[in-house]
């Protein structure tokens, strides 16, 4: 997993309340277990028509936002199934943080898993935050993990709170097989000792 580092990007407006996992990725899509490749039916049901042609409408469609590493959402943010596919398809696409006022707990636990760091602000803070979205490709946010704050466009400062072992996690890349190998020294010296001490096994 990339390590998390400073994050200065376009950020796509996306009011809706309620964005499920079906949304985000379709179940039809959910028969590999890769974590690649995805990123190209993000959305799909609302990015595209049943002949694959683009809707011109959604956010991720237009110009100004087909390069957005950042979403501003509405409340409950990734509710529904407990698909790891989800964030998997939002970190093939590009998006590296995704803003609202709640998640679902299981989505919201993923994302840190995957690289995405999910920002819970009050809602005075995502109005903001969404009102300087929609200016475009233009309007640049900041995000500094270490210092936890989100910077608009105009200089306006939100500052978030975070877990301190999901925060070391995402600084140094660390998923959950990562943070095993870094205990890779004492589980061989482990596994040795028990080894000898039970060769039977």
């Amino acid at each position: 997993m990339e390590k998390f580092e400073n994050l200065s990007g376009i950020a796509a407006p996306m009011p809706l309340v309620n964005i499920d996992t079906d949304m985000i990725i379709p179940k039809v899509f959910l028969k590999t277990i890769k974590r690649t490749g995805l990123g190209a039916n993000l959305f799909d049901e609302m990015r595209f028509d049943r002949e694959g042609n683009e809707i011109e409408d959604f956010v991720l469609n237009k110009p100004a936002y087909r390069e957005a590493q950042i979403i501003v959402a509405g409340d409950n943010f990734g509710c529904g199934s407990s698909r790891e596919h989800a964030p998997w398809a939002l970190a093939d696409f590009g998006i590296k943080s995704v803003i609202s006022t709640s998640f679902a707990d299981i989505f919201y636990n993923n994302c840190f898993k995957n690289g995405i760091l999910p920002i819970v602000l009050p809602q005075e803070a995502v109005d903001v935050l969404m009102k300087d979205a929609e200016k475009g490709a233009n309007a640049r946010m900041d995000i500094d993990l270490e210092a936890q704050t989100v910077t608009t466009s105009d200089g306006e400062v939100f500052s978030f709170e975070l877990d301190s072992f999901k925060k070391h996690c995402l600084k140094e890349g660390l998923d959950d097989i990562g943070l095993t190998m870094e205990k890779a020294s004492a589980i061989d010296t482990f596994e040795a000792s028990a080894s000898a001490a039970r060769p039977w096994v």
